[in-house]
């Protein structure tokens, strides 16, 4: 059985948690507590960070590797593009969500320098975005995919880390509410991340 090391707030455990349940299949998830992390994440983690996952003799870090690796070992539903172009642009996409969003996410997380810049990047990036989902339903078309996983943590998380999207960002809204209602994201919530939207 898989064993995700997931943080209980951290955004990049939130994006394997959702892949998990989006595939409906058996694993056990272990809670670390990021201020009192244990041995043995230590042990199975170089630099002592979440979300790890581990199968047999498998130990692989960083959100994105995790979650191709569990797409393509259950490949139903399928979340990365099949036609090889696609999947690049996928590729592409999720690279630019780690440049543009996550590096500002972890300015806010870590209380780093010029946080309200950060937040700002964020706004922008996302209201950029939104132009996509006014002419389609999810970031690739009309399927979930890896990037909907990718964003969704975010956006979850916009009240919390005090992002105001304007007016030009209603689509990505709208999108945030199709994502949230989804079983999959349900499911994935820790109690920690609903106490995050009133």
């Amino acid at each position: 059985m898989m064993r995700l090391y997931s943080g209980t707030v951290c955004p990049y455990s939130h994006r394997c948690r959702i892949v998990l349940f989006e595939k409906g299949m058996d694993f056990e998830i272990i809670d670390v507590d990021l201020m009192d992390k244990s041995e043995d994440l230590a042990m199975i983690s170089p630099g002592n960070k979440v979300p790890v996952l581990v199968e047999r003799d498998l130990i692989l870090t960083e959100a994105n590797i995790i979650n191709e690796y569990i797409d393509e070992r259950f490949p139903h539903p399928q979340l990365m593009p099949a036609d090889p172009v696609m999947r690049g642009r996928a590729r592409l996409f999720l690279h630019r969500f780690e440049l543009e969003l996550y590096s500002n996410v972890n300015v806010l997380m870590l209380g780093g320098k010029a946080p309200d810049k950060a937040r700002a990047s964020i706004r922008d990036n996302l209201t950029q975005l939104a132009q996509i989902l006014s002419k389609q339903k999810f970031l690739l078309g009309a399927e979930f995919s890896m990037l909907d996983v990718a964003v969704a943590p975010l956006l979850w998380r916009l009240e919390h880390f005090g992002i105001q999207l304007g007016r030009d960002a209603v689509p990505m809204m709208k999108y945030a509410e199709r994502l949230f209602s989804r079983q999959g994201f349900i499911d994935s919530l820790t109690p920690a991340e609903r106490a995050m939207r009133k």
